[in-house]
């Protein structure tokens, strides 16, 4: 067991990070929200992963290919066998994305800055602008692990299924349909606003405190299970894109240890798209 009652060590503390940076078989890779703060400073040694540019295919709506996931991984200096921490600013939701994503693609050793960005910041650690030019690795992807996660048509298939459970980590008014998507982020809306039917309302940030560090397991197990979202039901998280879902699946199957999470990265703005499938308003 892991600190903090979690099933996993999967966090690494701004100390650890601090004590172990450039140490030959660790790479530190940071996520954004927002990919233009990785170049007003960052941990040093650290590379930059773009989440739409590296991370997306440039044409369909997409995780890229594994042949592309390999050379990006190889362009990082990140080998198979490779320590990768993963961190980035409002509380690490693409980090966690990332941190899905390479689990996607098999990546063994893979672990998240408690904390995030302005964790590091906040203690006045050292950041700077400086960008590495890690040597060339070569990687090997495993192929698609479909086991972490979940397409539309199965989504419609398990509602209202016993022994699942759908949980919407989006802001309560994006869950009742009072808006299609959060403020700024218009242009990534849907037709319709509400939620898919039977999905339970836990927003994502939840699961933190307030400076940035995940809540401890009996925490984060009062926070889901008070709404049904328990370790002995087949889970599916979803969001508008799919990056914050993947915070709530890091901290139900990474932190909390559920046997099946699964992420639906279509999430509304695919299904709020969709011709003739169910959407339910309200709280």
């Amino acid at each position: 067991m892991a600190e903090n009652g979690y099933a996993k060590e999967v966090l690494v503390t701004t100390d650890w990070l601090a004590d172990h940076l450039g140490e030959s078989g660790l790479v530190v890779a940071e996520v954004d929200e927002n990919p233009d703060l990785y170049d007003e400073g960052h941990v040093p040694g650290a590379v930059k992963l773009h989440w739409r540019e590296d991370l997306q295919d440039p044409v369909e709506r997409d995780l890229v290919e594994k042949d592309a996931f390999e050379r990006l991984m190889g362009r990082l200096g990140i080998s198979n066998d490779a320590t990768l921490v993963l961190y980035g600013d409002k509380n690490n939701w693409f980090a966690a994305y990332a941190y899905w994503y390479l689990k996607i693609y098999g990546h063994d050793d893979v672990r998240i800055l408690d904390g995030g960005r302005q964790k590091w910041i906040d203690e006045g650690r050292e950041q700077t602008a400086d960008v590495p030019t890690p040597a060339a690795a070569t990687y090997s992807a495993q192929d698609r692990n479909e086991e972490i996660r979940a397409y539309r048509d199965e989504v419609r298939q398990w509602i209202g299924t016993e022994g699942r459970a759908l949980v919407d980590v989006r802001s309560p008014q994006e869950f009742s349909g009072e808006l299609i998507a959060p403020p700024g982020y218009e242009q990534e809306g849907a037709q319709r606003a509400g939620h898919i039917p039977g999905a339970q309302s836990v927003p994502w940030a939840q699961a933190v405190r307030d400076d940035g560090t995940f809540k401890s397991a009996d925490e984060l197990r009062e926070l889901y299970g008070g709404k049904g979202i328990t370790g002995d039901k087949k889970v599916t998280a979803y969001c508008r894109i799919g990056e914050r879902s993947a915070h709530t699946w890091f901290v139900l199957r990474e932190l909390l240890g559920f046997d099946d999470v699964r992420n639906y990265d279509g999430s509304w703005t695919e299904w709020g798209n969709l011709v003739d499938v169910p959407i339910e308003k309200g709280l």
